[in-house]
């Protein structure tokens, strides 16, 4: 649920703001960004909501490593569509690459290192 809605937020902000004239790597990078909001809100209620830290510094500090695996995905997201698209590949295949190469990274991260199970 948490990565349908994300895409799909994502997906269609990429094509809306490509088609709008934006160069490919940074709609590639702001959809994503836009996905990670609604990424958060679903992953946090509904994903993992027996791993979300209590509110307060705990809760804060989930949420900065939270930005920061999703600095790591728009930033692998933007480069990677971005020298696709300039070599020449589709924007869906590059787009395609990027998702697969974030995702495995930033769900690792989140899993283990964001969301890691309280003892």
């Amino acid at each position: 649920m948490a990565s349908a809605s994300g895409t799909a937020i994502d997906l269609a902000s990429l094509w809306l703001l490509y088609s709008m004239g934006v160069g490919a790597g940074l709609a590639a990078a702001t959809g994503y960004a836009l996905g990670t909001a609604a990424h958060w809100f679903v992953s946090s209620r509904f994903v993992f909501p027996d791993r979300l830290a209590n509110v307060g510094l705990k809760r804060g500090w989930q949420q900065v490593l939270f930005v920061v695996s999703a600095i790591c995905g728009i930033a692998t997201t933007g480069m990677i569509v971005g020298w696709g698209v300039a070599a020449g590949a589709p924007l869906w295949l590059a787009k395609g690459a990027a998702m697969a190469a974030s995702f495995l990274a930033v769900f690792l991260m989140r899993l283990t290192i964001v969301f890691r199970a309280r003892k």
